[in-house]
């Protein structure tokens, strides 16, 4: 007679058992994703909406939005105030009024190498969680920088000003704080394309801008302020990318800013597409984010109309906007 507890399982028993178990982690596996994607997508949208309240800070106290500085060799300065004789950009301005004072402090008097160390912070608020870390990158450039030390490492930011519907031209820039003061405004518009006071710029901000709400004729719900960049994922970490050499301290360039230009419809993160990308994008497979210059935050199609994405870049068209092609 047998003797003992019971029945054991059968190896056919077994496979069975491992296999419904296999199939149901297959099955739950993509809501798990869905579900942490749905996460970061959150706290992206969290991020701007803190950037964007610094910049509505940033134009309480000193009249306008963040400037967009000078260019992509030149960081922020200190002792250079918040006007567009300020060469450092609109995520330097805002430091301030995202609890870093200490970090905008970095590099007065003329302390170069305070304001590479400076540069090569990484702020987590200027990162995508989708994305990538808020970690220092290699900075490979090699050009020099004209008013820090040139930084090996930086902080990035996956994040951009929106510069407008027209010329997406980042170069030429001034070398020097002497040869940038000793223009005229008119001098500036003329030497160096997509600046201020050029009026057919037609952004928020952009190299020397300093843009009130008053200017924003088309008005603050339907204006974009700030927004997530495209980015070829193939080079998010190495810098080499022109669209994405420079990090978070720099003045007007493809790092920091972007357009609505006929052209530049906006895309999710595609490995292998690269070049000096001017468009807005995301990592997030459901669309990306933007700021209203009223301080609100959509999520926004990459399958948005084309004019109407044109549309909300540009600050003074008095063209209307369809919202049922927007989002």
């Amino acid at each position: 007679m047998p003797t003992g507890g019971g029945r054991g399982f059968t190896l056919v028993e077994l496979l069975v058992v491992i296999t419904i178990i296999g199939i149901l982690i297959a099955l739950l596996l993509p809501a798990v994703q869905s579900a942490r994607e749905s996460a970061r997508m959150t706290q992206c949208s969290n991020n701007l909406k803190q950037l964007g309240l610094a910049c509505l800070h940033h134009q309480a106290a000193q009249g306008h939005f963040p400037t967009g500085g000078w260019g992509w060799r030149w960081a922020g300065d200190p002792d250079r105030g918040f006007g567009k004789q300020q060469p450092g950009g609109w995520h330097y301005n805002i430091l301030p009024y995202i609890e870093q004072e200490n970090l905008h402090q970095m590099g007065r008097g003329g302390n170069w190498a305070a304001g590479a160390q400076r540069a090569a912070t990484p702020i987590a608020l200027f990162h995508c969680p989708s994305r990538r870390r808020a970690i220092q990158y290699p900075y490979v450039h090699g050009s020099p920088w004209f008013n820090i030390d040139r930084p090996t490492l930086v902080g990035r930011s996956d994040y951009a000003c929106n510069g407008g519907d027209g010329t997406t031209v980042v170069h030429p820039q001034p070398s020097s704080l002497s040869q940038g003061d000793s223009l005229t405004d008119q001098q500036w518009a003329a030497s160096f394309p997509g600046t201020a006071p050029d009026p057919a710029v037609t952004g928020v901000i952009y190299r020397r801008s300093e843009i009130m709400p008053a200017h924003i004729r088309d008005g603050t719900s339907n204006t974009y302020l700030l927004g997530e960049r495209y980015l070829d994922p193939d080079r998010y970490l190495d810098g080499t990318a022109c669209d994405n050499d420079q990090g978070w301290d720099t003045g007007h360039d493809y790092d920091v800013t972007r357009w609505t230009t006929p052209g530049s419809q906006p895309m999710r993160d595609r490995p292998g597409f690269g070049g000096c990308q001017t468009r807005f994008g995301s990592a997030h497979p459901a669309g990306f984010h933007m700021v209203f210059c009223d301080g609100s935050v959509r999520r926004i199609s990459y399958a948005i109309d084309p004019e109407m994405h044109r549309r909300l870049g540009n600050r003074k068209d008095a063209l209307p906007i369809d919202w049922t092609t927007v989002q």
